[in-house]
């Protein structure tokens, strides 16, 4: 009898406490002062691994954290911060609050277009004049970094293999596009299928759903002041299309690396520079053993 129970609660109890873990796993670490600091761990490779929880955040700005969002950061340990943001976006949004101790490295997306690209969009943000952001301008900046940031991602990549480095935070502004586009290349480093990385892209529009509301509704009234119309004149289809993101933004990273390199992975290798051995010490570093 007793025998029975046991293999009852092997094959039972046991899928389901494993089952139980994966759903209650939440994805998205509530701070104050940013909506969309998350985990990248608990997907699933294609050869059937994980990437390990708690090693690696994507986010976005980390200036405005309250103490108690500092608090939290420290409660998980962080012990490295990378940036993308341009000095200039440091000095109108103020530099990252952390705990004490932390490693910063800047990694500042200044390279060929990006740089100015970015200023534009800063502009549109401070005036609410979005007749220059383009419902495409979205898809363009994910290829433009996949060409112009590779240093940048190379970099990214090698500070994550440093074990010393871990837990780790990467961030740029919204973490839309530049965090958006990293976490595209880690993950598919990792292994993880491309339907996955487009799904966690999708998740900033969740996670970001009442900050993005909030801004848009505020950048229409600053237009209209810009512009010198009422509110309900302004045409919102760019702040919209900008804001709103589409599984097409993030393909667009895909396809480029593959326009230029012939696939994902030869972008990784051949692109950013990432040795075989690099590879697969990043694999061992964030990926759970094979059962």
């Amino acid at each position: 009898m007793q025998r029975c129970i046991f293999l009852l609660w092997l094959i039972f109890i046991i899928p389901l406490a494993s089952y139980a873990e994966d759903e209650i796993f939440e994805r998205q670490v509530p701070l104050d002062g940013q909506h969309n600091f998350r985990d990248i761990g608990g997907y699933e490779t294609i050869d059937g691994r994980k990437v390990k929880r708690g090693l690696i955040y994507r986010s976005g700005e980390l200036g405005r954290l309250s103490d108690e969002d500092v608090e939290r950061l420290a409660s998980l340990k962080i012990k490295t911060v990378v940036s993308f943001l341009l000095p200039a976006e440091i000095k109108a949004r103020g530099a990252d609050r952390l705990p004490a101790g932390v490693k910063k490295v800047f990694l500042p997306m200044e390279a060929g277009n990006m740089g100015d690209l970015t200023l534009v969009v800063s502009e549109a943000r401070d005036t609410g004049d979005f007749s220059k952001i383009s419902p495409e301008i979205n898809p363009e900046i994910h290829r433009l970094l996949t060409i112009e940031g590779k240093d940048y991602y190379a970099s990214l990549l090698r500070e994550i293999m440093k074990t010393n480095s871990l837990p780790l935070v990467y961030h740029c502004s919204h973490g839309v596009h530049r965090t958006g586009t990293a976490t595209a290349i880690l993950l598919s480093a990792l292994g993880v299928p491309w339907e996955t990385v487009r799904d966690d892209y999708l998740l900033s529009n969740t996670y970001r759903k009442a900050e993005v509301e909030k801004r848009l509704s505020a950048l229409r009234l600053k237009a209209a002041e810009t512009l010198k119309i009422k509110p309900e004149q302004v045409d919102v289809t760019n702040m919209n299309a900008f804001y709103v993101l589409h599984a097409s933004y993030i393909d667009a990273s895909l396809d480029e690396a593959v326009k230029k390199y012939g696939s994902m992975g030869n972008y990784i290798r051949d692109g950013l520079g990432i040795t075989d051995k690099e590879l697969s010490d990043l694999r061992e570093h964030l990926l759970e053993p094979i059962k």
